[in-house]
């Protein structure tokens, strides 16, 4: 992977706007096409929410793989895009586009890196990203030491005591796995009711009855306890002000993302706050020679998986090789025939 060390100007056929998992393909996608690619991620590292949120937890619908960390999927998507040797712009937001009278743009980041490129495929996931933090007092004192919104190597919690707040999936899916390593898991949700698949919620109450993890509910979180940065516990109430102190060396808070497109959202693209509408036949937005895949792209009956974020980036490669190679005609040939490069 070719890493831009500092500000530049670039002339490229393909920008793309993300490096997560789909963001990664689109590469693959454009390189056996033959068209060149820059990709530009906010974050200081390629993978997305798989790298930056779930590197360790498993995966289960990716086709040949029954099971794959979210680490490893990135990993072997690098090793597939490495024979196209892009050039990864980290840590840094498209910003401005402009769109030139022959149909080029002209885009540039928050670290003042200009692109002009004949094609755009944007695959910002969720767009910029945060997680939603919990109300709580002296809270910014536990975080990264006590208090976690992801987790990046479950082997931190080890033979440890960990309060999991939250209803959704991760809460659940992590409950599940960590119930493995940790001394003791507390689940706290503000309902008996859990949101999250159903085969993961009848695993966590199979735990909750082998005694393996407690289900701490009716509660919510109330305060935070310990000394120069170190978590000693976790306070909890419920609504009638029934109050619990559980005694703990880590709160995982999992209340899911905020998440915005930031200066996306002046492009003119047509959409939502958190989303851009496409043709699902060819992933092309609005503006002709800008594409959109994967969760950031919406359109009637949508999938958000993986795998449909695959299947667009297919369909945006093809329509884009029109805007980069307009006196070509695209024949349409299987990798069997074509072939890849360093393989």
């Amino acid at each position: 992977m070719i890493i831009a060390e500092k500000a530049q100007k670039v002339i490229t056929d393909v920008l793309i706007v993300g490096a997560g998992p789909v963001g990664l393909f689109a590469v693959f996608q454009c390189g056996m096409l033959k068209m060149r690619c820059h990709v530009v991620d906010a974050l200081d590292m390629a993978g997305g929410q798989c790298t930056a949120l779930y590197p360790e937890k498993p995966i289960y619908d990716i086709p040949a793989h029954p099971s794959l960390t979210g680490q490893e999927l990135v990993d072997q998507l690098q090793r597939q895009i490495a024979p196209f040797n892009p050039v990864f712009h980290l840590g840094q937001q498209v910003e401005t586009l402009h769109k030139n009278d022959d149909g080029t743009f002209e885009v540039t980041t928050s670290r003042g890196t200009h692109f002009h490129v004949k094609a755009i495929i944007i695959a910002a996931g969720s767009g910029a990203f945060g997680p939603k933090k919990p109300p709580l007092r002296d809270l910014e004192a536990y975080e990264g030491s006590g208090v976690f919104y992801y987790v990046t190597s479950k082997n931190l919690f080890k033979d440890k005591k960990i309060v999991i707040a939250g209803g959704g999936d991760s809460a659940i899916d992590w409950a599940i796995i960590l119930a493995e390593l940790a001394s003791k898991v507390y689940v706290v949700h503000r309902r008996p009711q859990f949101r999250g698949a159903p085969d993961s919620v009848e695993k966590l109450h199979a735990l909750a009855k082998d005694e393996r993890i407690e289900l701490v509910i009716p509660y919510q979180l109330s305060f935070l306890q310990g000394q120069n940065g170190v978590l000693s516990g976790v306070g909890v109430e419920t609504l009638d002000g029934e109050k619990r102190l559980l005694e703990v060396d880590a709160l995982l808070a999992f209340f899911g993302l905020s998440s915005n497109l930031g200066a996306l959202a002046g492009w003119g693209l047509e959409g939502t706050k958190q989303t851009l509408t496409i043709d699902p036949t060819t992933a092309s937005t609005n503006i002709p020679g800008v594409f959109a895949v994967g969760d950031v792209a919406t359109y009637p009956h949508k999938l958000k998986l993986i795998m449909t974020g695959f299947a667009e980036v297919a369909q945006a490669a093809h329509a884009a090789y029109a805007f980069v190679f307009p006196d070509k005609a695209l024949h349409f040939e299987h990798s069997t025939t074509s072939g890849v490069a360093g393989f």
